[in-house]
């Protein structure tokens, strides 16, 4: 899964954990402006209460470069302060990345072909050549900017991020039209705001572990029966071929984003949709019907059912290593609504609070000064931004010439 659609299921499970009431943020207005002092922004931290404490981190699976500034200080002091951080799914493991590939993919010699109508499959590869297109748009200038051909690398980034788009199972191919926005592709190459963590903790030399394993977030989609998700995908390509008509490249994301920066998530996910169709224009009430199918199964599969699983693994690591720290950074969606992993480690007895942006994080009891880490790594976007593949498009470059 790259990190294009690893953000497009984060904002599928933050939708599934909206829920209308919750007290455990303090939302601020739908006018809050992202240049607001970092005082009046809210976080998604919440501290464990004991000696030393312990950290719970909501995420977002964008380029970090679009939220690290608005990250309040106290969240960034306690993964600084922390032992060990934990996520989802180590993302650094080769084997990880490797399954997570595989899980996406349909059995060998099968293709989207030959399971979906004729139809469905024209409007899809369609809507493809025209993601192809927007790509060279979307990044000629800067890239004629560094000096290299376009061409080559625009067919090189739609390869990299779109792949082999006919042999994905269609609940993935979904998740992938969801993720093709202009600032997404623009920044592909800079890592996610879990990602950059995660390298900032192994250069810190802090232990890196994951709560999930691979089967807990693909089986789940996996598992969504064919009738069901052909009707996910097909009205997922509806929603964006509505959008191209209109000349607009599917906001949603970037509102998601300003809510996050903001500290705001609820006030946007309230009126979201896991699939995009409004279903109050669907005039077939089967179709209806089916659409709240698909809304059920993921809330419970992908975000009930995953928070039961994340707390009673975090539950085991508090328990048996009681003198350690831990920043637990996972998608904030789980840690926001009812059922909660917060929820459910507070039923523990684990005195868990909300932590402000201008709360002061101490120096842990067990923390030695020898170790503590050096300042945040600065990366800068221009300079990460697809280098293998700048490297690769230069090379066939000189090829092409030399033919």
């Amino acid at each position: 899964m790259n990190s294009l659609q690893w953000g497009s299921l984060y904002y599928l499970i933050i939708h599934l954990s909206a829920i209308r009431g919750s007290k455990e943020l303090n939302s601020t207005s739908l006018q809050c402006q992202e240049n607001s002092s970092q005082s009046e922004l809210n976080s998604f931290l919440w501290t464990l209460e004991r000696d030393p404490p312990s950290y719970f981190f909501g995420t977002i699976h964008v380029p970090y470069t679009r939220v690290w500034d608005y990250i309040p200080l106290s969240t960034k002091n306690a993964f600084r302060n922390a032992e060990n951080v934990y996520f989802e799914l180590d993302l650094t493991d080769g084997k990880t990345a490797a399954a997570l590939t595989n899980c996406k993919m349909l059995s060998d010699g099968i293709t989207l072909s030959d399971i979906l109508s004729k139809r469905l499959y024209r409007r899809l590869t369609r809507y493809m050549d025209y993601v192809k297109k927007q790509i060279a748009d979307w990044t000629g200038k800067e890239q004629r900017g560094r000096g290299i051909k376009t061409d080559y690398y625009s067919d090189y980034q739609y390869r990299a991020i779109v792949g082999s788009w006919q042999r994905m199972k269609p609940v993935w191919l979904m998740l992938l039209l969801n993720s093709l926005t202009e600032s997404d592709v623009r920044l592909f190459g800079v890592p996610v705001l879990d990602l950059y963590l995660s390298r900032q903790a192994s250069q810190w030399n802090k232990k890196i572990g994951a709560i999930e394993n691979v089967a807990d977030q693909c089986e789940p989609l996996n598992q969504l029966n064919q009738t069901q998700v052909i009707f996910a995908l097909d009205e997922t390509l509806r929603h964006h071929e509505q959008q191209r008509k209109k000349s607009q490249t599917m906001p949603e994301n970037e509102e998601l984003i300003s809510h996050y920066n903001c500290g705001d998530l609820p006030s946007i996910l309230l009126r979201k949709s896991t699939i995009r169709v409004d279903l109050n224009s669907v005039e077939d009430g089967g179709q209806s019907e089916m659409a709240h199918q698909v809304d059920d199964y993921f809330r419970q599969k992908l975000l009930y059912n995953r928070n039961q699983i994340m707390a009673e693994r975090i539950e085991q690591l508090l328990n048996n290593n009681p003198s350690q720290s831990f920043f637990f950074a996972v998608g904030a969606g789980h840690f926001l609504g009812n059922n909660s992993v917060i929820d459910k480690l507070i039923s523990k007895d684990f005195p868990i609070k909300h932590t402000r942006p201008e709360s002061i994080i101490p120096n842990h009891s067990n923390q030695d000064s020898r170790y503590m880490p050096a300042e945040f790594s600065q990366l800068d976007s221009s300079a990460i931004i697809n280098q293998q593949y700048i490297q690769t498009i230069k090379k066939l470059d000189q090829a092409a010439t030399i033919r």
